[in-house]
């Protein structure tokens, strides 16, 4: 079953390469979607793909890169719109 997770993550996630490496976990699991920085210091990423793939990377977050302090994930899961071809670094 395809889902779409819209993710949270706080802490010490931004200069980091938080995003990078959340790309990049992403295309090995064959997600499409996106992650950003956002101005309040958090990164906000969008998952689509098979169930167990995103939940793969949902949990990934929950650690991130080595650099990262994660302190806190929110997650809201939505129903698969297939918008998202690949996985995309936005600015």
């Amino acid at each position: 079953m395809r889902v779409r997770a819209h993710v949270w993550v706080s802490g010490l996630v931004q200069g980091v390469l938080f995003r990078a490496h959340t790309r990049s976990e992403a295309q090995r699991l064959g997600l499409g979607g996106w992650v950003r920085n956002l101005p309040d210091g958090r990164v906000e990423a969008v998952f689509e793909g098979e169930d167990t793939d995103v939940k793969r990377a949902v949990e990934w977050c929950r650690r991130g890169p080595p650099e990262a302090r994660v302190t806190g994930v929110e997650v809201r899961w939505e129903e698969c719109r297939d918008e998202f071809p690949h996985f995309v670094i936005c600015r």
